[in-house]
């Protein structure tokens, strides 16, 4: 069993919506903080950049054992985008990913919407999800630990590998 990865997700105070294309124009507004990207590199996307890339993730991921699951986050509050959400499942676990928009940091909302994504992923069947977080990058620590990810002392491109083993759901 793999959890579905084109089904909007709801959590207290976000949706969460399976990235497309129409995204983008919003989405390139929300991540466009240069800030974002001192521990990952690179620089904001272009609306034109991110409506290619939703366009390819929306398609799916060329190999079979893989899923690619992207979910753009919605703050009910205000109908605004504020960042998004990812998972890539295989066979054996799920990597995870979140980025929300610095206007929206320090109010919990990375935390949440990744609790709702690891919900789904477990609720799916996955019990080992994976997160790879730069040794600096705190807040994103801080997330993964509120999870219940561990550090493992492993590097992966500069980056801490973080676990979380979950028990195989029982029927």
């Amino acid at each position: 069993m793999r959890p579905s990865t084109t089904v909007p997700l709801r959590s207290e105070r976000l949706d969460l919506l399976p990235i497309g294309p129409d995204h983008a124009e919003e989405m390139a507004a929300a991540l466009a903080d240069p800030a974002l990207y001192v521990f990952t590199g690179g620089e904001p996307p272009t609306a034109d950049a991110l409506r290619t890339r939703y366009t390819r993730l929306a398609a799916g991921s060329p190999d079979p054992a893989l899923a690619w699951g992207n979910w753009a986050l919605r703050l009910r509050a205000d109908g605004r985008l504020t960042g998004y959400v990812q998972a890539t499942i295989g066979p054996e676990a799920a990597e995870v990913a979140w980025v929300l928009g610095t206007p929206w940091q320090g109010r919990g909302l990375a935390t949440e919407a990744a609790r709702t994504l690891l919900a789904h992923l477990t609720a799916g069947g996955v019990t080992t999800v994976l997160a790879h977080i730069h040794p600096d990058h705190h807040a994103s620590a801080a997330v993964a630990r509120t999870l219940g990810l561990a550090p493992t002392g492993e590097l992966h491109e500069g980056e801490v590998r973080w676990r979380l083993d979950q028990p195989t759901p029982t029927a």
